[in-house]
This record gives C-alpha cells, structure tokens and sequence, in this order.
C-alpha cells in the first residue's frame, strides 16, 4: 500500500521533492496556494552551485536541460565606490560552471515539468494524528489526512506551527525591489554598466545591487538598515514618493547609479527576516520542513540551493525507506540542520558585512570568496 504524501508549496524545495519522488514513480500531492503557475512573479535570478543546486538537479534528471537554460556569464560580478569608480570586475572563464545563473521563473517551469500541482489549495493548518496521520486543513473548507506532510511553503509557513513555535524576526534590513525592462535596446547605458552579470554598490549602512535576468529584463535591488516600518509594508506608498525617497537616501551616488533607481518601474519593500541559525525542533511523526519553513536566511545565494537539494535527499530517502519512513525522515532532518546551521552561520555574518557602516568590510568580503 502507497505513502499518501503531501508537500505544501510549490518553491524549490517543494518541487525538488515531489519531482524525485515522481522519477522513482512515487504519487505526492502538490499543495500551492498560488492560483495558476503565472499567477506572480517567481522573482529574479539564482546561482545554482555545483554541489547544491546542481547536484539536486541532477538527481530529479533535469541537469542537461538547467545547462540549456543556465547563463555562465551571469557568474560575472562588478563592485563600484558610490562616486562610480570600479572597484572589482571579475568575469568567469567561458568554461566555468561553478554557479550559474537561472531565472527563477525558468527554473520552476523547469521542475513542473509533468506533475499535477494543485493550485489554489491555500493549507491554513497541519494536525498532527495519533498514528492515524496528518490532517491537513486548506482555506476553501477541505481538508485531508496524509502519511507524511513536508511543509515547503516558505518564510510564512503555515506547516511550521505543527513542529515549531518559532517565527521569522526582522534583521534590520529593509530591501526595495525595482526592475526595467529590455535594458539592451531602452537603457544601454545600464546595461553596459552592469555588465553580464551583477553590479554592487555599497556605501554606510547601505547598498545597491543589480542583476542580469534573461529576456533583457533588469532586477535592482536598494538595501538598507532601518526600523521595520509595518505600515510602509502593508500599504506601499505611490511609485514616485518611493522613488524620491529612495534617490535621498543615497544622495550622492553617481548618477549612473542613481539611473537605476530613477528608471525603475515599479517598487516592492521587502523586510528581510530570518529563522535563528540553529533552528531545530523536536521530531514530530508525520510532518517535516524543507527550505525557508526550516531554516529562513538571509538571501545571499544559500537559501535555494539548500531547498533543492534538500527537496531532492529527502525525495530519495522515502522512496528508497520501508513502508514506515519516520525513522528516515528523523535522521534526515538531523543532517539538514547540521548543514544549513553552517550556511545561516555565514549568511547572517555575510549580511552584517554587506550592509554596515564600514563599506570596507563588503569588498573584504566578496574578495575572499570571489575566485582570483
């Protein structure tokens, strides 16, 4: 008789997971609250790293198509002073594939591939069961009892609470996201400056990052300290009043900077909020996390590389376990901590040296782990 499996969101961890358990011919139910497939944004670019990201695709049999889809030459990465003087431009040899770029739109698709997600199953509680398994309650009134509940559904979690009390805190980070379209033909001037890959910009107790997308398409990135403004968050101010507010706090840029900001099209705040690094909680029979749920960290390149291969280990350890998996998914779990308490460790570090007030400490930073 089959494990009835769930999997609550539909991110990388989520998908990894029941993309494994699909090619070793294990049914897992998909539970998105998102209403169709392009119902949002999926957001920017990842680098997906030879032994996480990479080798997590490899195991779902989707690594030759990732290297199709991959951009080596968004490895690239260029640090400038606020008044515009290059500071590092470093690009890739054309054969290194230590960490290239993928939309994470393409990446999603990439991993959709032929399961059957449901969409608009918005989970609001995970009741663990008393051997008769685990109750899963969705906003449209259903509800359903599953073996093995993996709650993939990020920062927000709604799968947390059934392992975990602890909730997400601020880092005193504030991120503005804007982005500008077709760079190459409407804004060339950005797109020489940013080059093929990324553009950093620190300064006191701020930075401005860009990013290469495929299609053309441009990703910015102000980064701040500030006190969390709950309000702002909420209810966004209008695009213009952002964009004024942002041009003062980095008053003083060169102007090709400042453009990225002045060309903008849209702006979204994100507060950046973490999980403590060393998350763990007491084992619970039937439910387990995966990626943010189970270790939210500062965005610096770990966390979805973490989420794939975790989606993917775990996919590997139920499909080849005994009819009762709960003794796997236990030591699994202990692996996972284990390693993701390293990479919050370094994440969090690396996050109080990007934005601090000594700009100094960020390119120390990126010179100690940018290749020579």
């Amino acid at each position: 008789m089959r494990r009835r499996i769930a999997v609550v969101g539909s991110g990388p961890a989520g998908l990894a997971f029941a993309r494994v358990l699909h090619r070793h011919g294990h049914p897992v139910t998909v539970l998105e609250r998102d209403t169709a497939p392009d119902a949002r944004s999926q957001g920017g670019t990842l680098d997906l790293h030879e032994g996480l990201g990479q080798r997590a695709l490899d195991k779902a049999g989707l690594l030759k198509e990732f290297r199709a889809l991959s951009r080596p030459e968004g490895q690239a990465m260029r640090i400038l002073d606020p008044d515009g003087t290059v500071l590092r431009d470093w690009r890739p040899r054309p054969d290194d594939r230590a960490n290239p770029e993928i939309d994470r739109g393409q990446l999603r698709d990439l991993l959709l591939g032929p399961l059957d997600v449901q969409w608009g199953r918005e989970v609001t509680q995970v009741v663990p069961g008393n051997g008769d398994g685990v109750r899963v309650r969705c906003a449209d009134g259903r509800q359903e009892t599953f073996d093995l509940v993996v709650g993939a559904d990020g920062a927000w979690s709604r799968v947390r609470p059934a392992v975990s009390p602890v909730s997400p805190r601020y880092t005193g980070v504030t991120m503005v996201e804007t982005s500008l379209d077709d760079v190459d033909t409407a804004h060339p001037d950005l797109a020489r400056l940013v080059g093929d890959g990324s553009l950093a910009v620190y300064g006191v107790n701020r930075a401005l990052v860009a990013q290469r997308n495929s299609g053309g398409h441009l990703k910015v990135y102000a980064q701040f300290r500030a006190p969390l403004d709950r309000q702002a968050t909420a209810a966004p101010a209008d695009v213009e009043t952002v964009r004024s507010s942002l041009l003062a706090l980095f008053d003083g840029w060169a102007d090709p900077v400042l453009d990225l900001l002045r060309r903008g099209t849209a702006f979204v705040r994100r507060p950046l909020h973490v999980l403590p690094v060393s998350h763990t909680w007491p084992h619970v029979r039937g439910v387990t996390l995966l990626g943010d749920a189970a270790h939210l960290m500062p965005p610096l390149g770990a966390g979805a590389n973490l989420a794939l291969l975790e989606g993917a280990e775990l996919a590997e350890t139920v499909a080849a376990g005994p009819a009762d998996p709960d003794h796997a998914v236990r030591a699994f779990e202990e692996r996972m901590w284990a390693r993701a308490g390293r990479w919050a460790q370094l994440t969090t570090a690396g996050l109080e040296r990007l934005v601090s007030a000594d700009p100094a400490e960020a390119l120390a930073l990126f010179d100690q782990v940018q290749p020579s």
